[in-house]
């Protein structure tokens, strides 16, 4: 490992927190990447507070202390995730031809960068490959003993893609009016809990509902029936757990996730097929209407409206008793 040297481009999005930003700035220094291209949107109109904040976020970029390129695109409103992560993006991929992204919560384990640095080369001109996420969410291992699989989900809490995947990245999803009932989804996911699902959130998203860019991306990648790189050993910690977090307000499944380093030299797969049980796992845990759910649902809402029928029938009988 000591002999390594990272070569390739690191993106870094932030916006408010300093505290997450100086944690996974700490881990990018000690990659001292050639070029570090820094994404920052502004502060929201009614957040006053945030303009001190986004400029402590942005102060901590001005410690680089190793060689390297530093290319900045801050903006000075609000541009929201979708737009702010989505050009911002755009920018990054008119500037070079691949890069490894981070977010300012996310926090790599130090044998991440090698890990995508070396699958960037590896499928740089596979197509059949549009991402290589740090984030294992299960934990799933392949039973090979390989360093990663493949899957049709790839996640973005610290990732890695080109030039050539990115350019078919659709934020305003136009082509989703056609798909919606072309059976897609349907042939895709199989299950109905998931198909329910993602039709719900393309569809939201699709009409704006949903101020987010990263389930656009998924889509564009299904579109290509493309496949992500999933690593054996987790290798981000979400850090961004709590009630600055943008989407991550609350308590979750993946907050306690551990990190555990990446063994070099990787062994690859032999063939190149999803890992159905992983992805069958990813789906039902975290992509799917669960007919529980769906009950508890109905049952509160059945208690909502009984209450409200019994309140009324109170107020009812109070306007017309005889006084």
């Amino acid at each position: 490992m000591s002999d390594w040297k990272l070569q390739t481009p690191v993106a870094f999005l932030i916006f408010n927190r300093p505290e997450t930003t100086e944690r996974v700035f700490a881990e990018i220094a000690r990659a001292k990447p050639p070029k570090f291209l820094v994404v920052a949107d502004g502060p929201r109109p009614d957040r006053p507070e945030e303009v001190e904040k986004c400029g402590a976020t942005r102060a901590i970029i001005e410690r680089v202390d190793w060689d390297c390129e530093i290319l900045t695109n801050y903006s000075d409103v609000n541009l929201g995730c979708k737009r702010r992560i989505s050009s911002g993006l755009d920018w990054v991929f008119d500037t070079v031809e691949e890069a490894i992204i981070l977010e300012d919560d996310c926090l790599p384990h130090p044998t991440f960068f090698r890990f995508c640095a070396e699958l960037l080369e590896k499928y740089r001109l596979d197509h059949r490959i549009m991402q290589i996420a740090g984030c294992n969410i299960t934990h799933s291992k392949p039973a090979s003993g390989d360093s990663y699989f493949f899957s049709k989900y790839g996640g973005i809490w610290g990732w890695a893609t080109w030039k050539r995947a990115w350019s078919l990245y659709d934020v305003g999803m136009q082509t989703w009016p056609l798909l919606r009932d072309t059976g897609l989804i349907e042939n895709m996911l199989q299950k109905p809990e998931q198909i329910k699902y993602w039709k719900t959130i393309f569809q939201k998203t699709y009409q704006g509902e949903i101020d987010t860019w990263d389930f656009q991306w998924i889509l564009s990648c299904w579109l290509q029936s493309a496949l992500a790189i999933i690593p054996s050993s987790n290798l981000i910690e979400n850090i961004g757990f709590g009630s600055e977090a943008t989407h991550t307000t609350g308590t979750g499944r993946c907050e306690d996730m551990t990190t555990m380093a990446m063994r070099f030299p990787m062994v690859h797969p032999t063939y190149m097929f999803p890992n159905y049980s992983a992805d069958l796992c990813i789906g039902k845990t975290y992509f799917s209407y669960k007919i529980i759910s769906r009950i508890k649902s109905k049952i509160k809402k059945m208690i909502e409206l009984k209450f409200l029928k019994n309140l009324l029938s109170i107020i009812i009988s109070i306007i017309i008793a005889p006084h």
